[in-house]
């Protein structure tokens, strides 16, 4: 009689290393401008230097800053959110800086205004 092999020979936990770079759905129009894939209830956007991607609430946004562009391996050693001083800071202290300065809801929105009146050029006149 012939010994068989078991199926399980492939162990199946390499499959789970490929799961990493966690994507969102619209990842395949996104190699054109990433701001214009904007979805509804998505309001606030992360303005780190050219990131520009939309999120619903302002502490998504915050953990989106804090962990991709914070993270300890990524972190530059200053903050490049747009319009801000690039002085140099601790990423404790950067974390603390990106959540008191940045990502609140208003600081979100007025950062979304000044946005809107630099594009202000490309758009119909709000008064007609």
């Amino acid at each position: 009689f012939l010994q068989s092999t078991p199926a399980t020979s492939i162990p199946p936990v390499q499959v789970q290393g490929q799961q990493m770079s966690l994507q969102p759905p619209s990842y395949t129009a996104a190699s054109q401008h990433a701001e214009q894939m904007k979805k509804p209830g998505q309001n606030f956007m992360c303005l780190w230097q050219s990131c520009k991607k939309w999120f619903q609430t302002p502490s998504q946004v915050f953990y989106h800053a804090a962990t991709e562009h914070g993270g300890k391996d990524v972190y530059p050693g200053q903050c490049l959110w747009e319009g801000c001083e690039p002085f140099q800071r601790q990423r404790f202290s950067f974390i603390t800086h990106l959540q008191d300065k940045h990502c609140s809801r208003d600081a979100l929105l007025a950062g979304l205004k000044q946005d809107d009146l630099g594009q202000a050029g490309n758009q119909k006149p709000p008064n007609k």
